[in-house]
């Protein structure tokens, strides 16, 4: 049992006036849970400053208190507090860390496609290596996942609906992504069509910011 919410489970004590509700069930945690719903928004907004990402946050926060074992909660208010903020300053993490992993290059910045054209010509290049390494390392769930997240921003709930996934799934397959990327995982052999087709795509969605035929691309490879 996670020991860093230890306040919020212990039992109450002789000083304590307030009753309690009891979540064992799950129609009991549901209502708790709708009750402080707005308050857990507040603190998750105020931490990771994007009212999508903070209904992320919270929506991840309700899937954690199916999963816990609710019969030793003693405080639930507190632990859904603890939890949010937990869970928004991991995405603050996250997202710097992402930032800074983005940096380094997996993918390129995919905006100024259109400076001068030795500049495009080494974005083109850079693209095409990105892509070369995607291919050869990537899933393409992950692949789909990692490019429309980390390329082009994309929320967890259109990447879960385009690829019929739940959102804590699609956030899975980027962080999956993300960690074959780090160890270097197993190349596999990359189809010349398959690349070009992809680069392709890619680039036409960084210069008009439309992502339909990118996503088309994606889901055919990934379905």
């Amino acid at each position: 049992m996670d020991t860093s919410l230890i306040d919020a489970r212990r039992p109450p004590t002789a000083h304590d006036t307030t009753t309690i509700p009891d979540i064992e069930s799950l129609d009991a945690a549901a209502s708790v849970f709708t009750q402080v719903r707005p308050s857990l928004l507040h603190i998750a907004h105020r931490i990771v400053g994007s009212p999508a990402e903070a209904e992320d946050v919270v929506q991840e926060v309700w899937l954690r208190l199916q999963r816990t074992d609710r019969a030793a909660v003693h405080n639930p208010s507190a632990l859904l507090r603890t939890i949010t903020a937990r869970l928004a300053m991991n995405v603050v993490q996250s997202a710097r860390r992402r930032r800074e992993f983005s940096a380094s290059t997996w993918l390129p910045d995919s905006t100024d496609l259109d400076a001068t054209p030795e500049a495009v010509a080494e974005r083109q290049d850079a693209v095409e290596r990105a892509v070369a390494l995607l291919l050869g390392t990537l899933t393409p769930k992950q692949r789909a996942a990692y490019i429309l997240r980390e390329g082009f921003g994309c929320s967890y709930d259109r990447i879960a609906s385009l690829l019929q996934l739940s959102v804590v799934n699609s956030r899975q397959q980027v962080a999956r992504a993300q960690q074959r990327l780090g160890t270097r995982h197993h190349r596999q052999e990359i189809d010349a069509v398959t690349h070009r087709r992809l680069v392709q795509a890619f680039l036409g969605a960084a210069r008009t910011g439309d992502l339909t035929h990118l996503e088309r691309i994606l889901l055919a490879d990934a379905n």
